[in-house]
């Protein structure tokens, strides 16, 4: 997967920006709050569809009444336009998909794309939502009808989440959570047994990223942890029909109780990615370096999982990595990147973070504008 041309007109703190991308290495430098980070955020929002740190309508520049993105690509040999307008009135946008008009489930999987920035350092100490989160957006991109799954467990999830406050308000009959509790089940079985897979090959990838970055001095595993199960007996097997009625067990036995809470205590909304190094839980003994070593690890093995999927390496966005990692990481890093010929965009303050004959392009951004490049 190769981006060739990335074109905003008023993104950001950009009022226009036409790159020409190097197949390898795309490095941009200058200082803090120049815009470095809204290219990078370009790409993830028509890769995803969604912003990672702000409402669709602060994308768009102050007192402009659109966004537009516009990336050509290829993907297994074959170029594609993709085009996201962004309007500034209301949370809606316009995707267009090699000219004709789609809608966002349309495009996932479509321009794969990894970001990784500081924020992710924190990811084993954050709130379960941000573990469920990052598991979310690998399945998506790595087989597009999970997605479409997890949208449909979380209108269910809302749906009989109104019913239980109905309920609890006397507005409802409770015989009616049974159709919304059978419903879910089928739901939640398709999201847990995807996401259980998915831990396994992670497992196996990101151990083995660990390993190499840390000198063979760390073995990393990772555990998807279903919630509560100290209340609840745990699933023998994680077959979709198995667990489809296991959850429909669980469901109909709390029904009581969630009625009381007026929402849905138990389910893969509420799961949670747990992480050990030397059989150690990360977020309560990790180090630092531990840290970023294990943050580091999640996102290769996660562009590697995507390589088995798609056939092809994602494209990868660092912003403002290279200030958190060593000398002999960010080393490391970057073989790995060019060994593998991965087109990777680095949002950086310092040149020095780089080798001297390192190959691609630089780009120097100030003021959201592209200053000159090299």
């Amino acid at each position: 997967m190769r981006i060739f041309k990335i074109f905003l007109n008023d993104f950001r703190n950009f009022t226009a920006l036409n790159l020409n991308l190097s197949d390898t290495v795309n490095i941009f430098l200058g200082r803090n709050a120049q815009g470095k980070t809204n290219i990078l955020e370009s790409i993830n929002f028509a890769s995803l569809g969604t912003a990672r740190i702000s409402k669709d309508t602060e994308l768009v520049r102050w007192t402009q009444d659109a966004a537009i993105i516009r990336i050509n690509f290829s993907k297994a040999d074959v170029s594609h336009d993709l085009a996201v307008e962004i309007y500034s009135d209301k949370r809606r946008r316009r995707i267009l998909f090699d000219g004709n008009a789609v809608k966002l489930r349309d495009i996932i999987g479509k321009l794969n794309a990894v970001m990784f920035s500081p924020e992710d350092l924190f990811i084993f100490r954050n709130s379960p939502a941000a573990r469920r989160r990052f598991l979310n957006i690998v399945l998506a991109q790595a087989a597009p009808i999970y997605f479409s799954e997890l949208t449909t467990y979380n209108r269910l999830t809302e749906q009989r989440n109104n019913l239980l406050k109905k309920i609890r308000e006397n507005l409802a009959s409770p015989s009616n959570l049974e159709l919304w509790n059978e419903q879910l089940s089928a739901a939640a079985a398709k999201i847990t047994s995807k996401r259980i897979t998915a831990v396994e090959n992670l497992n196996i990838l990101a151990n083995d990223m660990q390993q190499k970055i840390s000198a063979q001095e760390e073995n990393l595993s990772i555990v998807y942890e279903i919630h509560d199960l100290k209340n609840v007996d745990a699933p023998k097997n994680f077959d979709v029909e198995y667990l489809q009625n296991w959850y429909r067990e669980i469901f109909s036995a709390r029904n009581f109780t969630d009625i009381q809470r007026g929402s849905t205590s138990f389910g893969p909304h509420l799961d949670d990615l747990n992480f050990f190094i030397n059989g150690k839980e990360l977020r309560l003994y990790g180090s630092q370096g531990q840290l970023r070593t294990t943050a580091l690890a999640l996102k290769l093995s996660e562009i590697e999982m995507l390589k088995i999927s798609a056939g092809e390496y994602p494209i990868l966005l660092l912003d403002d990595v290279m200030s958190e990692l060593d000398a002999m990481r960010r080393e490391k890093l970057l073989e790995f990147l060019l060994s593998q010929k991965i087109q990777t965009l680095i949002t950086a303050t310092e040149k020095a973070y780089f080798p001297a004959q390192i190959t691609g392009k630089i780009f120097f951004i100030e003021n959201g504008a592209l200053k000159f490049e090299e």
